[in-house]
């Protein structure tokens, strides 16, 4: 079953970097937790953002902030019923025209086939950490 998590990811992300929200939420349950990282890394407050809405809400923020954004995974750590997915996010800042990558980490745990909790984290041996492992 396991792998039909990390196909569930390939399937958001893809969903997420063609603009089509509904076909991400569709991989998601609907009382997701969802800790993203970008808005620390702008200077902002951590925030949880909480079910369907939550994440129609992360995404109208990250609208406001990106003109571009694009995320990508190239590596995965497929534990069971939690996936490590170690990839980039790249964008280009809504005012300042400006292009950014990052190296990110997911740790998507799941319930059921569907997502619900997805925690993001710049470093590799963290996210791990977080699932129960070392690097």
């Amino acid at each position: 079953m396991s792998q039909e998590n990390v196909e569930a990811i390939r399937r958001a992300t893809d969903a997420y970097n063609r603009g089509d929200i509904d076909a991400v939420l569709e991989e998601l349950d609907p009382e997701v937790e969802w800790h993203p990282l970008l808005q620390v890394l702008l200077g902002g407050e951590a925030t949880v953002y909480r079910g369907h809405e939550g994440v129609r809400e992360l995404y109208r923020d990250l609208d406001e902030a990106f003109t571009e954004l694009q995320a990508e995974q190239s590596k995965f750590r497929d534990l069971g019923e939690q996936v490590v997915a170690m990839g980039h996010f790249r964008g280009r800042g809504r005012e300042s025209g400006a292009s950014t990558e990052t190296a990110i980490v997911w740790l998507v745990e799941f319930r059921h086939d569907k997502a619900v909790r997805i925690r993001e984290y710049l470093d590799p041996a963290e996210a791990l950490e977080a699932a129960g492992l070392r690097e």
